[in-house]
């Protein structure tokens, strides 16, 4: 009787192993990848990490005490920084929505539209900000102007992209009472899948914002302004006390911009 149970559930029971030793042969691939990653770009060159320390010290001890003598030059900028931020993020939403909408297996019009969002997006997804920022630099000048619009740019890529997820997950009991009832396409996404979407719109979009904000601090690096042009500037010149009070500065700030998107979320959810 024993051997009979155990003939029938031997397979179930190879199947099992089988499993097994295929989540243990990915698990180890995964840490292959990782230990051969970490040893090309010299993570364990521990003697090179050894004598970096000293100078990371000397760094440190040059940058105190913070000089805040030329905050007021800083204030500026500073709102600059987060003006691009919020237009940087007012521009991935515009652009994302429809973007989505055309990305999302269950609105797209047409498979051959579907592909050429989701292109759109990637590609957008693709060129840092950093790289975007250098590009229009050379197209519309120096400023705030190209740093919005490089934020901006790359956000409808990643927004993009989480906005199309989210339309295709949507519960699809309202959109088939919808179309029962008569609705046309653009009825059935205002009234059966935007209202289920929109707290997650408003989740990605306020994270967006504080990720725009810290993404906009560097855009200074390639003359876009902003208050990372006066950190860039002085690290030009070797001034590390004031490298450091503007770091202060940015850490502040980044810490406001977190606490109002935080009560932001709590009072729109």
């Amino acid at each position: 009787m024993a051997t009979n149970s155990y003939q029938r559930f031997e397979p179930l029971l190879k199947q099992q192993r089988q499993h097994r030793y295929k989540h243990l042969l990915q698990v180890a691939t995964v840490v292959v990848i990782v230990l051969i990653s970490c040893l090309l770009v010299g993570l364990f060159d521990w003697e090179r990490l050894a004598e970096g320390v000293p100078s990371g010290i000397n760094l440190v001890s040059q940058m105190l005490p913070p000089d805040f003598s030329l905050a007021i030059n800083w204030i500026k900028p500073l709102f600059d920084t987060l003006a691009m931020s919020v237009a940087g993020t007012a521009i991935a939403v515009a652009f994302s929505l429809p973007l989505s909408l055309l990305a999302a297996g269950n609105t797209t019009p047409h498979p051959f539209v579907f592909q050429v969002a989701r292109l759109i997006l990637n590609a957008l997804r693709a060129i840092p900000e950093l790289i975007m920022g250098i590009i229009l630099v050379a197209a519309v000048g120096f400023g705030a102007l190209p740093g919005a619009l490089a934020v901006g740019f790359h956000s409808i890529g990643m927004v993009g992209k989480f906005f199309a997820e989210y339309i295709e997950h949507v519960n699809s009991a309202p959109i088939e009472a919808a179309q029962a009832a008569g609705a046309n396409k653009i009825q059935v996404i205002y009234h059966s899948i935007l209202p289920q979407v929109l707290p997650q719109i408003l989740d990605v979009t306020l994270y967006r914002w504080e990720y725009n904000f810290r993404a906009s601090t560097i855009m200074g690096a390639v003359g876009a302004g902003g208050i990372g042009f006066e950190l860039i500037g002085s690290l030009r010149i070797l001034r590390y006390t004031e490298v450091s009070a503007i770091l202060l500065v940015i850490l502040m700030m980044v810490i406001l911009v977190d606490s109002f998107s935080g009560y932001l979320r709590r009072r729109l959810a």
